[in-house]
Parts: C-alpha cells; structure tokens; sequence
C-alpha cells in the first residue's frame, strides 16, 4: 500500500515538473518571441525615422539652395534697378544740360526745319519757357527767318521747364521735347540695351 502510494507521489511530481517545464519553455518562447518582435518593431521605426531625417534634410537643403538662388536674384534686379535709376539720372542730367546751353536754339532751329519739311503743317507754334525765350528769341528769329521758316509763331510759357514743344493747329497735335519728355525716351531706348549688356557680362 505504501509503495503504490509512493508511486502515486511520484507520478504526481513527474506530471507537475513536466507541466511547468512545458509552461516555462512556452513562456520563454512567447518572450523570445515578443522580444523580437519589439527589436524588429524598433529597428523599423528606427530605419523609418532615418529615412524621414533625411527627406527632410534633403527638403531643407533644396529649400536653402532655392532660397539663397532667389536671393541672388532679388540681388541683380534691385542691383539692374539701381543701375536703371543711375542712367536715368545721369541722361536727366545730360539732356537737361543739353536744352540749358547755348545748343538750345539750334536744336529748335532744327527740329521745326524737319518739321516744316516733312509735315504741309501750318500755323507752327514753339512753346518754351519765357526765361528761356528772352534769352534765345532773337537768334531765333534770326535763325528761322534765314532758314525761311514762315509761319513760326513763339509762345512763352512760365510754367514750362527746359526744353521746347511744336505743336500745329492750336496745339490739337504736338511734338514733346521736355526735359522730361527726352529724358523718359532716351531712358527707355537705353535701359534695356544696358540690362541686356548686364546679363551678358553675367554669363561671361
């Protein structure tokens, strides 16, 4: 009786190892498991972040390189806009020198020459600004009188600046040579042959 008993106890020890042995290797194999489970899981979101670094970095190094290019290109327009605004100045300077000095009255002897001779225009008018008018008048007649202009009138203006204006049938049509007038046409003609001389020496 005892012996049967004792086998029972030991049959009972054996059933009990074998099971915990059992749930242990089943435990250590779901950790195992799980373990790499987590390192995989932490590699990809690892390798996911790198990958996500460097699109960024490389967003922001085409960022940076576009905005250092337009940079560069906000430089030149405001340096050719500097440039244009220089020339503007300096032809203002020029043209205004030009319809001040002693050329004024042959510039008008000429231009109403060309005018009379190109145009069955009558009734001419030159306006100029009555300073300039007292001082040149007489040599304008002079000159228009051997240049057989008939028909030039002279009309001083005290709110005209330098230069003169023609005009024909009381002023319905007339050709501008201001200051201002000149300056506007001799500074659009040049502006974009400089620019364009500007992006050449770009490209050199």
């Amino acid at each position: 009786m005892e012996i049967q008993l004792q086998e029972l106890i030991d049959q009972i020890k054996n059933d009990g190892v074998k099971a915990a042995e059992t749930e242990a290797a089943s435990i250590l194999e779901s950790a195992k498991a799980e373990a790499e489970k987590i390192i995989s899981d932490a590699k990809a979101e690892a390798e996911k972040m790198m990958l996500e670094a460097k699109a960024e970095n490389e967003r922001f190094a085409r960022a940076s390189e576009d905005s250092i290019r337009q940079a560069g290109r906000n430089l030149l327009i405001s340096f050719r806009e500097s440039v244009a605004k220089e020339l503007n100045v300096i032809v203002g300077d020029n043209v205004k020198e030009a319809l001040t000095s002693d050329s004024l009255p042959r510039l008008i002897l000429a231009a109403v020459e060309n005018w009379t001779k190109d145009t069955e225009a009558e009734d001419i008018s030159v306006l100029i600004g009555s300073k300039e008018l007292a001082s040149i008048e007489a040599e304008l007649l002079a000159g228009l009188k051997e240049k057989m202009c008939a028909g030039v009138t002279l009309k001083a203006n005290d709110n005209f600046g330098e230069g003169f204006r023609i005009s024909v049938h009381n002023g319905q049509a007339y050709y501008d040579y201001s200051e201002e007038a000149v300056t506007e046409l001799l500074s659009a003609y040049l502006t974009p042959k400089l620019i364009s001389l500007m992006k050449e020496a770009e490209n050199v």
